[in-house]
């Protein structure tokens, strides 16, 4: 037995470790989830400049993606329709209305111009592993220059952990890294292409909630036109939302009319006698015109799970674009460093005549001792000493090349390497200027390309969740009948009173026994109960109760004076002692009662009239006060009982 539980708890881990890292949450790195960073290795590959088939695109990703195509078609189209990474043709899909994308064979992508430029494919600066069979190699994570965690968002539930990241607009996201860079202060919000109303009140940068409202034209007060979309809802869910509301009788409308293209345009007529304003508040609680979004921003850095805030991801890619832009300067700087040594070799060799001194060797030892020696007198020009490689390269050199060598040119040459070298050691010392002329320059190319991007479609507002019991109508009958059924489902029987489905009520049976519970439907409480009424968690506790009870066995009566401090729904109390007779419950502050006493012989008493306010209020677990010694036949009490009021 230990033995399977231990492969059980070994198994279970590298499961769940995978689901987390491999499949569900993003890397902070590049802000790509594998099948993502898959796909745009693909692009990358087949790259042509033309449009590729989606369903080519697809078919090449399963060499690193093997969880079948469905999944990648489904993240290539997501993708897509982040605007940034992949130039679409074709039918992907609406945002707005809901509809999914055409067929893979039907629909083609590229890769976007700007993607190249921020997400890293060097070889020399990327890490790049073996695919799942070895025979290709794929990007372990890109290095991307800019915070795509935050630009595109992510999604993902994984084993014990999710994460719920909301996109932000790309030229806030850029102007914050700048200003980070700066060491000046900064702030972001979320913002979704389809706009709509957000309250960020408990929004704690990424990791608290928001509150979401679609956006209302009601210019005409007969009828609401939503312009623009909650977070995370299309025009098709709303719709439907819409319609189990309506059918279910929470709000009232004429119809609904979808004229959603490229943009939210539902229109919502109302009935005679019903406006606008007298919808809103409905439409709120009742349908996905509000929605309340929890988010967590959690991704993988440096290989594990992590929550991060919002403002920890700016200072965090602030600080890995500068590190991104040394690494390039200086593989450039060694690139370069490399080509003027060869350019310095080529023009010596050719210049100094240096492969006339191997027309006599015999073996490649001397001709390299030949080569290497006929450069000695030129070591100060050169950029390092003549290896072997070298060597290998000024052989290779054809005749035809030294008889047309032009000496101009190389020099030209040298001197343009000379002053790029010399512009790069002036970039490395300033590296966070170079990670600032980058962004501007990123966003002034987006501005030509992609301007709408940058342009903010979400509106941050105040407000607070449309609270569904304060907007419910009370316009349910309750109902008591004499079989002691309680409910808005009992036919016949007496009205009680008029409530909504989110009311609690008490009720207090024959026996004294109280109940505090939602409104029931159908309820068998017993004959003769005392009475049922509204029920508030504040005003409840305000509420004297007078209970008047007799013991059966003595027949003396007492009286109890309380209240309800606090209780559990659905959980039965009682207001008198354990097998005590009640004669009367009241909610009254005052009134007077009479008890008639059992007549007996040489007994004159037989009534004695009390007032309710004489007696002092007790806890609830109290056993009461004794009014009299006489044993209690009947009880009448002046003035009609009072409703609770709750």
């Amino acid at each position: 037995m230990a033995f399977v539980k231990n492969l059980f708890d070994k198994n279970f881990i590298e499961y769940a470790s995978y689901v987390i890292r491999d499949r569900a949450i993003p890397d902070l790195e590049d802000g790509l989830k594998p099948v993502q960073r898959r796909i745009m290795h693909t692009l990358f590959e087949v790259n042509d400049g033309l449009f590729q088939k989606v369903q080519f695109v697809v078919g090449r990703t399963m060499k690193y993606h093997p969880h079948g195509d469905a999944s990648i078609y489904g993240a290539l189209v997501n993708l897509a329709n982040k605007e940034i990474f992949i130039e679409k043709q074709g039918n992907f899909g609406n945002k707005y209305t809901g509809d999914g994308a055409s067929a893979g064979r039907y629909i083609e992508c590229r890769v976007h111009p700007l993607a190249k430029e921020f997400l890293v494919t060097n070889k020399e600066i990327t890490h790049y592993v073996p695919n799942y069979d070895g025979r290709d190699l794929e990007p372990e994570v890109y290095r991307s220059k800019l915070p795509v965690t935050l630009l595109i968002g992510a999604e993902g539930i994984a084993v014990g952990m999710s994460t719920k990241i909301l996109p932000y607009n790309l030229k806030e996201v850029l102007e914050a890294e700048i200003k980070c860079l700066k060491g000046e202060k900064f702030s972001i919000l979320p913002d979704v292409s389809t706009g709509g109303l957000i309250d960020v009140s408990n929004y704690k940068d990424g990791n608290g909630k928001i509150i979401t409202r679609a956006k209302f034209d009601t210019s005409d007060e007969k009828r609401i036109i939503i312009t623009e979309l909650p977070l995370d809802t299309n025009a098709k869910g709303l719709l439907e939302s819409i319609d189990s509301a309506y059918k279910a009788g929470k709000i009232k409308i004429s119809s609904v009319d979808n004229f959603t293209t490229d943009h939210c345009n539902i229109e919502i007529k109302l009935p005679r006698g019903v406006y606008s304003k007298d919808v809103i508040d409905a439409l709120y609680a009742y349908t996905d015109c509000e929605k309340t979004i929890a988010c967590s921003m959690l991704v993988i850095k440096d290989n594990m799970p992590v929550v991060m805030t919002a403002t920890e991801i700016i200072k965090y890619y602030a600080q890995k674009l500068t590190a991104i832009i040394k690494d390039e300067l200086e593989f450039e700087k060694r690139k370069l460093t490399d080509e003027l040594h060869l350019r310095t070799l080529e023009r010596i060799f050719v210049e100094e005549r240096i492969y006339k001194e191997i027309e006599n060797k015999r073996t490649a030892e001397t001709v390299a001792k030949a080569v290497k020696d006929g450069f000695k007198p030129f070591k100060a020009e050169l950029v390092r000493d003549v290896s072997d490689d070298d060597v290998e390269h000024l052989l290779q050199i054809p005749i035809r090349r030294i008889s047309l060598f032009d000496i101009q040119k190389n020099r030209d040459q040298v001197k343009a390497i000379k002053d790029r070298l010399k512009e790069i050691n002036r970039r490395l010392k300033d590296l966070t200027g170079c990670a600032i002329e980058y962004l501007d320059g990123m966003l002034d190319k987006f501005k030509k390309i992609a301007p709408e991007l940058l342009k903010r479609n979400t509106t941050v507002a105040k407000f607070s969740a449309t609270d569904v019991k304060e907007v419910a109508r009370q316009d349910l009958s309750l109902r008591y009948d004499e079989k002691g059924y309680l409910g808005i489902n009992v036919s016949g029987g007496s009205e009680l009173m008029k409530v909504s489905p989110y009311d609690r009520i008490i009720y207090v049976r024959k026996n004294g026994m109280y109940t505090i519970t939602d409104v029931p439907d159908k309820l068998f409480i017993d004959k003769g109960m005392w009475f049922c009424a509204l029920a508030d968690k504040e005003k409840l506790p305000k509420v004297l109760f007078t209970v008047i009870f007799k013991d059966p066995e003595t027949g003396y009566a007492s009286i109890k004076r309380c209240r309800i401090p606090s209780w559990i729904m659905n959980r039965d109390y009682f207001l008198a002692p354990d097998g005590m007779e009640v004669l009367h419950i009241d909610t009254r502050e005052k009134f007077t009662f009479t008890l008639n006493y059992v007549k007996k012989p040489r007994v004159k008493i037989t009534e004695e009239k009390f007032k309710a306010q004489d007696f002092e209020e007790k806890g609830l677990k109290t056993l009461g006060v004794r009014l009299s010694t006489h044993e209690v036949e009947s009880i009448k009490v002046d003035g009609a009982q009072l409703e609770l009021g709750l």
